[in-house]
């Protein structure tokens, strides 16, 4: 069964890294988990409250949660924000969109890579 969530990313990041190697994020170490965000406008709330400052192109990426190959859960129950604990599999990666922005930096929501 597939269990789908986003998570954002820089695009450079995300670029640069092996696309055949497990995937953690620059601040897994500090918080000890991937951060995820389920739905398309929960994660653009999510991405003006943390990264409208930062004015890098980010990536939204739509991950299977069932494959990723570590465990992962809700730490707040009824949240919108499921949290996996370990590195995620490439191959649990369903899909990748841009997230689209205004002139005065504001996210706007998904797009197909091709509108950047």
């Amino acid at each position: 069964m597939t269990r789908p969530t986003l998570h954002l990313v820089p695009e450079a990041v995300w670029q640069s890294r092996d696309p055949a190697a497990p995937y953690l994020p620059a601040a897994y170490e500090a918080d000890g988990f991937v951060h995820c965000t389920d739905g398309d406008a929960e994660m653009t709330v999510v991405a003006n409250r943390f990264y409208r400052d930062d004015p890098r192109p980010f990536l939204l990426l739509t991950l299977d949660l069932e494959r990723t190959g570590s465990p992962w859960r809700f730490d707040e129950p009824g949240s919108p924000y499921p949290h996996i604990y370990g590195p995620i599999d490439p191959a649990s990666v369903m899909g990748v969109r841009r997230m689209g922005r205004d002139d005065a930096g504001v996210f706007t929501g998904p797009v197909p890579l091709e509108q950047g």
